[in-house]
């Protein structure tokens, strides 16, 4: 549903121009370096781009989900690590207010996320809850009108920086299944906070994770998303922030993908062998038309489901559709490139090697592969038994 196109074009073209211009010449360096320059931050900051999904009421673009795939798309025409420095502000870190929680709660804490003042991150996984994130045993016990918090999450994507983070915790022990999860809006610099050293990771070099230690954290209960009486609708909250977390993550993927489909196609271009073009020989064209196709079911699949959900309906079979099949898509349109460069994408200089790296990740994070099948065929069964 995109309200005027002319704006949204105008938007785009901006991206498109930031990404051309300062993303991709910086692409080598964050590699290397695994940080991403400060002008280079204050650069998506000035954008925009922290504030894509948060309403214009609170300071943001409050883009329609269709408008932010076509946007993610558009930014993602480079390292995906670039994208994910704002991804969970824009997503998981700021929906949970925004879909759950009260207007205070909204106007205290969107305003300054939209603008980058403050960045988001959600802190659900831990060492011994993953995909099974309903078994997480980080613990809120009630003292007066706080909770103390108490736990480890893992992997906490943006942690070094964060300003807030959305912390899933047990706040009814008796309870060991979801319903004993509430969600809570914990300021990063609260005593009781620290953070483990940054993982090192086998690509995405720039954009940073760690484990974040809560060591008898106190949080005011007002904190609780929803507010005080709002305790035990904390997993409902994380899935449906993630329930849409798959559409823009289903976007990534399709733009990484363009990326590297167009470099593959350039190089199949300039490079001769035997003669001539690589790009004239059937097996090449076979696999740059097998991505082209590929890359091309799963944009259509990602406008149709953003489009749903911007009309109104219920999307937590087609956003699971839209992860699964893009972030497959995207690790399989990698492997072709690098067959295509041969050598070349074997060796650092191409770029191909650092995208093959960098999307390994898409089908693990946000829900795995297998837990995206878990999710569409459970809902398939529960549809058919109702009729």
């Amino acid at each position: 549903m995109i309200r005027d196109a002319a704006t949204l074009e105008a938007l785009l073209d901006g991206i498109r121009r930031f990404v051309r211009e300062v993303l991709v010449p910086a692409e080598r360096e964050v590699d290397e370096t695994d940080e991403i320059p400060p002008h280079i931050v204050q650069g998506m900051k000035d954008l925009g781009l922290c504030g894509m999904t948060i309403p214009e009421a609170y300071g943001g673009l409050g883009l329609t989900t269709e408008e932010e795939v076509l946007a993610a798309i558009a930014l993602c025409q480079t390292s995906p690590a670039f994208r994910s420095l704002i991804g969970t502000t824009i997503g998981i870190g700021s929906q949970g207010i925004l879909m759950d929680g009260t207007e205070a709660q909204k106007r205290e804490f969107l305003p300054r996320l939209a603008s980058g003042e403050i960045l988001a991150s959600f802190a659900l996984t831990e060492p011994e809850a993953g995909s099974d994130a309903a078994s997480l045993r980080t613990t809120a016990r009630k003292d007066g009108d706080h909770y103390v918090i108490d736990g480890t999450k893992r992997y906490i994507t943006n942690a070094p920086y964060a300003g807030i983070f959305t912390v899933m915790a047990r706040t009814d022990a008796s309870i060991k299944g979801a319903g004993g999860i509430s969600a809570f809006i914990v300021d990063a610099g609260t005593p009781g906070i620290s953070f483990g050293k940054r993982d090192r990771k086998m690509g995405q070099k720039g954009s940073h994770t760690c484990d974040v230690i809560f060591d008898s954290v106190r949080v005011p209960a007002s904190r609780i998303i929803g507010g005080a009486g709002n305790t035990g609708n904390g997993f409902r909250t994380a899935m449906k922030v993630l329930d849409k977390g798959r559409i823009h993550i289903a976007a990534v993927c399709a733009g990484v993908a363009e990326r590297m489909l167009a470099d593959a196609l350039r190089y199949a271009m300039e490079r001769r062998q035997f003669g001539q073009p690589i790009a004239e020989f059937q097996l090449v064209q076979a696999m740059l038309a097998d991505s082209k196709t590929e890359l091309y079911a799963a944009r259509s699949m990602l406008l149709d489901t953003a489009r749903r959900r911007d009309e109104g309906h219920h999307v937590a079979t087609e956003a699971a559709c839209c992860k699964l099949f893009a972030s497959e898509m995207c690790g399989r349109v990698a492997d072709r490139a690098v067959q295509i460069f041969g050598g070349a994408g074997y060796v650092a200089d191409s770029g191909i090697e650092r995208f093959y790296r960098d999307v390994r990740l898409f089908r693990i994070f946000e829900g795995t592969s297998q837990i995206q099948q878990v999710v569409i065929a459970r809902n398939m069964v529960r549809a058919a038994a109702l009729g």
